[in-house]
């Protein structure tokens, strides 16, 4: 079964699963390496570990007495779909807006060319 997409972005929506997974963009990492820079227990890290597999965005492997986490790069796929129907729209470039406001808010105040006649017109 694949997870939904509240799955996926639950499990990004905290700060240490993030770093987690640019964490394992690196390599595959043991648990106990993945735990070593946080400042949290052992089972703490297990926990977001556990989000993160069923979420679908890392995978766990015993490899003898090492548990190793893996990044799964195309379970973030339908999440990158999804956002992407976002980009059809370009962002506003807010310096180009304001010399648009400048040269059309003209020190006259009324906002009106030089005619009188609203800019456009």
């Amino acid at each position: 079964m694949q997870p939904s997409l509240d799955t996926i972005f639950a499990a990004l929506s905290d700060p240490t699963r993030r770093r987690i997974l640019s964490m394992l963009l690196e390599d595959d990492m043991a648990v106990t390496d993945v735990a070593d820079p946080f400042e949290m227990s052992l089972a703490a890290i297990s926990k977001h570990l556990t989000i993160l597999t069923r979420a679908g965005l890392i995978s766990q492997e015993k490899r003898g007495r090492v548990k190793w986490c893996k990044l799964e790069p195309h379970a973030l796929r339908d999440a990158s779909v999804w956002m992407q129907g976002f980009g059809q729209f370009e962002p506003v470039n807010l310096d180009a807006f304001e010399r648009f406001l400048e040269t059309e808010l003209q020190p006259d105040g009324d906002g009106l060319s030089p005619g009188g006649e609203l800019p456009g017109q």
